[in-house]
């Protein structure tokens, strides 16, 4: 892994001018892979762009919306104006394009609250309010939907301006929010928990195959890890808390989550393996308790499957290419390019 640090030692060591230094740290962060791995800083910068985002929206009070409309959309514009001056002030003038980048993404976050103080302005139409600002993150609503639809519209356009994938997470929760207020028109106004989740399932397994179609084509930045992480939650989620007792759903279910750690592996994306890992230490540990109840060895028999998943992870780690290669030589040439072209990633 290349890293700009790297570069300013070769630099200082006479092996390369500090010119180049900059524009060789500059090309490898633009390419797949190529992003710096997550270190301390990269955490507070994350951390704090998410609890920015969560004070404007989640976890805004009743009085952050007795300001009025006109106020609500103006504060929202105000904000983003100054993420986005300050955003690009750090990516361009102190060449730090990730905290640059979440000031930018901090600006889309703010696009749901303008709208939202516009409709308060202009009227709700025939749906009627449906509530404060910061249900919208909460209840299901057919009024959020002029709300969701801006966000996707403000990410897209902050995606064509400044290529931080991050953003793409945004728009997937927008998008997610969004299957689920449609789905509440088209239902009616009884959406139960079973349609909710079977909505957000098949919402999870097409943004994995849209972020599988992404990796396919995407040439430098990484725009897919994140659209893989939102698919995986969504469909995941909704397929981990299915409520049954059929031993044949349990089995299914275990056998879906090895199949995500092979998809993992075919992909490339790490995060796979990560939530099927879960899933099937999670079906384990319900088998364990059926058999072993009310027993002594019930922990015991836990702890033996914690270690063998320490186990398989070791040994995954020693073989993972001789493991990749054998999979990708026991595909047909049809699937092998299918597999998207790039190392191992999150």
């Amino acid at each position: 892994m290349k890293t700009r640090p790297a570069f300013d030692d070769a630099a200082s060591a006479g092996i390369i001018t500090a010119e180049q230094a900059r524009a060789l740290s500059a090309f490898y962060a633009t390419r797949p892979g190529g992003a710096v791995s997550f270190d301390l800083a990269h955490v507070l910068w994350y951390a704090g762009a998410l609890v920015v985002i969560g004070a404007m929206g989640l976890f805004s009070t009743l009085a952050f919306g007795m300001m009025g409309g006109p106020a609500l959309t103006a504060t929202a514009l105000i904000y983003a104006a100054a993420f986005v001056a300050a955003g690009r002030h750090l990516r361009i003038a102190h060449d730090l394009p990730v905290p640059g980048g979440l000031l930018i993404a901090c600006a889309v976050a703010m696009t749901p609250l303008a709208v939202y103080g516009l409709q308060e302005s202009w009227g709700w139409g025939e749906q009627g309010r449906p509530g404060a600002y910061r249900d919208v993150f909460t209840w299901i609503k057919g009024g959020w939907v002029p709300m969701e639809a801006a966000t996707l519209v403000a990410s897209a356009i902050a995606l064509r301006a400044t290529r931080f994938g991050f953003i793409t997470l945004i728009a997937a929760v927008a998008l997610w929010f969004l299957s689920m207020d449609i789905g509440l028109r088209a239902t009616g106004p009884d959406l139960d928990w079973e349609t909710r989740r079977t909505i957000s399932l098949w919402f999870g397994l097409g943004l994995i195959a849209f972020a599988w179609a992404v990796d396919l084509r995407q040439k430098r930045t990484d725009y897919a890890f994140w659209l893989h992480l939102s698919g995986i939650l969504t469909f995941w989620g909704a397929l981990t808390w299915q409520s049954s007792d059929s031993e044949v759903a349990k089995a299914l279910y275990a056998l879906l989550n090895v199949a995500l750690i092979g998809l993992a592996i075919f992909l490339s994306r790490r995060i796979y393996a990560v939530f099927g890992a879960i899933g099937v230490a999670l079906y384990l540990g319900d088998l364990a308790n059926r058999v072993f109840k009310d027993s002594l060895l019930f922990p015991f028999a836990l702890s033996l499957i914690g270690l063998g998943l320490i186990g398989l992870g070791i040994l995954y780690q020693r073989h993972a290419d001789r493991i990749g290669g054998t999979m990708m030589r026991s595909l047909p040439g049809s699937l092998r390019r299918w597999r998207p072209d790039h190392g191992d990633r999150a």
